[in-house]
Formats: C-alpha cells, sequence, structure tokens
C-alpha cells in the first residue's frame, strides 16, 4: 500500500474518525462518551442481580432471607463499603442461592456476571 493512503488498486482506506467543520463559531469539534458500554453493563448487571435476590428472598428460610437483606444494605452503601465488603456481600448471595438449589441458579448466575465485572473471577 502506498503512502498516499490509496491501495494498489486505487482503493481508498480510512481509519479513524473524520470531522469536517465548516464555519460558524462555538466550535468544540468532536465530543465522546468516555464511559462506553463497559459502565452502562456493570450497572445493568447489578440491577439485574438485586432483582433477582429480592425474588429469591420471598422464596427462602428466615434465615436465609436474612442473609440476602444484610448483603443487599451493604451493596446499597456502594463507595461508602469498607473495602472488600461488597465482594464478601457477593459471595454470601452466591452462597444462598447454591445452598437453596434450583430456585438459587438465577442468583448465582447474576452474581457471576458481577463478579465478572468486578474483575473478581
Amino acid at each position: 500500500m502506498s503512502g498516499d493512503g490509496k491501495g494498489e488498486r486505487g482503493d481508498h482506506f480510512q481509519i479513524g474518525d473524520i470531522v469536517n467543520m465548516h464555519g460558524g463559531t462555538g466550535n468544540i469539534g468532536m465530543v465522546k462518551n468516555q464511559n462506553g458500554p463497559g459502565l452502562h453493563d456493570q450497572q445493568s448487571a447489578l440491577r439485574d442481580m438485586v432483582r433477582a435476590v429480592h425474588v429469591l428472598r420471598t422464596r427462602v428460610s428466615p434465615e436465609d432471607r436474612e442473609v440476602l437483606d444484610e448483603a443487599l444494605g451493604t451493596l446499597d452503601e456502594g463507595d461508602r463499603a469498607e473495602p472488600g465488603a461488597v465482594r464478601r456481600a457477593l459471595t454470601a448471595i452466591a452462597g444462598v442461592a447454591a445452598v437453596v438449589g434450583d430456585i438459587g441458579v438465577p442468583v448465582a448466575e447474576a452474581v457471576r456476571r458481577v463478579l465478572g465485572f468486578l474483575g473478581a473471577v
């Protein structure tokens, strides 16, 4: 390929963005969303997991419900939670999901997704 942006047959190749600005004032160029799909996917996975836990908690013993409620309380703290607390809460939820069998499978899968986003799996 030649250095003029053309292939051997005269094809044109473009890698990256093309921005054409014609006159005007107050142009700021391109604005890109830096959060990307990763943050949205992580938040969505967490919301899905919390919904699944709320469903599961209606089908388990009072003791297991207490474990789930405590773990959900920790997750509600978000960034304010002590280091490691979120992982322990997710592990507690996964433990209850594993113990209750088939009814816990959706929760166990949801916890794995969240842990994957946290880089903890």
